[in-house]
């Protein structure tokens, strides 16, 4: 399936939502002042490109990197991503994964937003990894954990049970309090911060 018929599946599931925004922090309705990292779970990672589309790219005009695995599946998943307009930079904590962290806070610290799923490319399932902690304390970007739960909806026998969003479903996309990681931390509170984020992640999903 070609990545424009992919996207077009996807802006066409997107539209016909029934969707209810739950934003206590107001991230929605304020301009960025600088740099984020949304965090999302791998399994919900079908809307993500719609959501960023609609609601931050297209209304702040911002620039979106994403981490892709450099494995052939995440060849096929950067080709939908770049016909949204985002970057993709290839890499995983098994492949390519000091580069790939360095070329992501190289964009980060030159303007650009970043999405990352912390879990992914091969899990284990809802479990964050180091990475993005890693890239938040290089480039003092706080992480916008994101996620969203849908009423009708396929879970592929996937090791992440990815979600596909079936049409006019009801969805609450849920957005958390932001997790910042001082350029200071050392390991215990790098590993601190992975835990928060974990578990603020977790507590907006219904799981």
């Amino acid at each position: 399936m070609s990545g424009w018929l992919v996207k077009f599946l996807v802006m066409a599931i997107g539209r016909s939502l029934r969707w209810r925004i739950d934003d206590p922090t107001g991230i929605l309705a304020h301009t960025p002042q600088r740099p984020v990292i949304f965090a999302t779970w791998h399994n919900r990672l079908f809307l993500l490109p719609y959501l960023f589309w609609k609601h931050w790219t297209n209304r702040y005009g911002s620039q979106l990197v994403v981490m892709v695995s450099a494995s052939k599946d995440g060849t096929k998943l950067a080709g939908v991503l770049e016909k949204f307009g985002f970057v993709c930079v290839r890499g995983s904590s098994s492949r390519r994964g000091q580069v790939a962290l360095l070329e992501m806070t190289r964009l980060v610290q030159s303007g650009y937003d970043a999405g990352i799923t912390p879990d992914g490319p091969r899990g284990p399932k809802y479990q964050v990894a180091t990475g993005i902690i890693q890239l938040a304390q290089l480039t003092n970007a706080p992480i916008i954990p994101v996620s969203y739960d849908l009423s009708w909806k396929i879970a592929l026998n996937s090791w992440d049970g990815f979600l596909i969003p079936l049409p006019f479903s009801r969805v609450i996309l849920r957005i958390g309090t932001p997790v910042t990681v001082p350029q200071s931390a050392d390991n215990e509170e790098r590993e601190h911060k992975r835990l928060e984020l974990e578990t603020i992640l977790k507590s907006l999903s219904d799981i």
